[in-house]
């Protein structure tokens, strides 16, 4: 079997939503991102950290991805795990604790098979665990079809044995600082799985149906080129982008909306013609690649050193703290906020307008008017 589903469920929210997409994406070369990479290696020593916790034998992985900052939400991850099997044992006399299981749902999803990063099952009960390294889209586990697909694919294995009742479902994606927990009835999933998602899997897995652009495209590998998510965005290109004093503010609430899926398909075909010149020798009528600004670097900081005191100057160095990350690292949290806690504090961020749904806390407006024109003026002299 291929190590690569047509239908992933990491891909669903994608394809219940768009449902040619999934194929249109077999035609793409599935590259790995950096972003990706250093996911799996996240997940990798979560699982090698979950494993010596629950006193099982597991070889650190070696990783060129980690940092005190992985280290630090890793061992998280594991605590998180740890409070969540022994909240089962208060209900459970002996819980079972899969890790990386595979988990096989093509009882509703053609050839559908995937990954759970942990999974809990106790009488009645079955909690799903996915660990989210990613820290550009918050990810919701509300009506999250992934969760839903790995909750079905492990019903299938244990809702005999243990005669599971509900299932909870849990998005760990510490650097989002995003751990939310959402549980619904085994009858109710059972009822989206055979009336929404197997009859809109089986059209997915054939091409069938249209083409439907949206905030699901982010992750598709064909959507750079894909001529129905391009048509949408040109379109409002041409109808809403007018001169700010001719639109009314129900008009300019309408571009916000869109603004940031816009600009993000443009930098992504700006992108893409890109490399296509640089990697594959494509040439676009009217434009060229030129070499972009760039900041001067010493070659040899050790050799420019000895010339300069050679030649007489000695104050050449600066001496810095290291990070707070590794101070902490250092002391211990218990010391570090014992020793430091009162000389560290967090500057404000710089005002940013998002979606009322993000789930940040509204700033006080009153309170960053004036620095936020302070920031206007400065681009203004720049």
């Amino acid at each position: 079997m291929s190590n690569h589903a047509v239908l992933s469920a990491s891909g669903s929210h994608r394809w219940l939503h768009c449902l040619p997409s999934a194929r249109l994406e077999l035609e793409f070369e599935n590259k790995e991102s950096n972003a990706a990479a250093e996911g799996t290696a996240a997940h990798a020593l979560c699982e090698h950290k979950l494993r010596k916790a629950l006193h099982m034998r597991s070889k650190r992985p070696v990783s060129d991805y980690n940092t005190d900052e992985m280290e630090e939400h890793s061992d998280a991850y594991v605590q998180f795990i740890m409070e969540q099997l022994e909240a089962a044992k208060q209900s459970c006399k002996d819980p079972l604790v899969l890790i990386e299981q595979r988990l096989d749902f093509s009882c509703y999803v053609p050839q559908g098979f995937g990954t759970g990063d942990c999974i809990i099952i106790a009488d009645k009960k079955l909690h799903i665990i996915d660990f989210k390294y990613g820290m550009g889209v918050l990810v919701d586990v509300v009506e999250n079809p992934q969760m839903k697909l790995y909750s079905l694919g492990a019903l299938e294995i244990y809702d005999s044995l243990y005669d599971i009742e509900e299932v909870s479902m849990t998005i760990f994606q510490p650097r989002r600082e995003n751990v939310s927990t959402w549980t619904i009835s085994v009858d109710e999933l059972n009822d989206w799985a055979e009336n929404e998602l197997k009859p809109k899997a089986q059209k997915a897995y054939d091409g069938d149906g249209e083409y439907l652009p949206g905030e699901w495209c982010t992750f598709c590998r064909a959507a750079v080129k894909c001529r129905a998510r391009a048509e949408e965005k040109l379109k409002l290109a041409e109808s809403e982008f007018k001169m700010p004093p001719l639109l009314t503010d129900y008009e300019i609430e309408g571009v916000l909306s869109k603004l940031s899926d816009l600009t993000k398909w443009a930098n992504e075909i700006i992108a893409y013609a890109t490399d296509a010149t640089i990697n594959h020798g494509k040439e676009w009528h009217g434009f060229k690649v030129v070499e972009g600004r760039s900041v001067r670097k010493y070659k040899d900081e050790d050799a420019v050193a000895e010339a300069a005191k050679a030649n007489g100057y000695k104050d050449i160095f600066r001496q810095s703290l290291i990070t707070l990350t590794e101070m902490q690292k250092l002391m211990g949290k218990t010391k570090f906020q014992e020793i430091l806690g009162g000389l560290i504090y967090k500057p404000s961020g710089k005002p940013t307008l998002v979606p009322t749904s993000d789930k940040r806390l509204a700033m006080n407006v009153s309170n960053v008017y004036n620095e936020f024109n302070e920031i206007l003026e400065e681009k203004d002299y720049e």
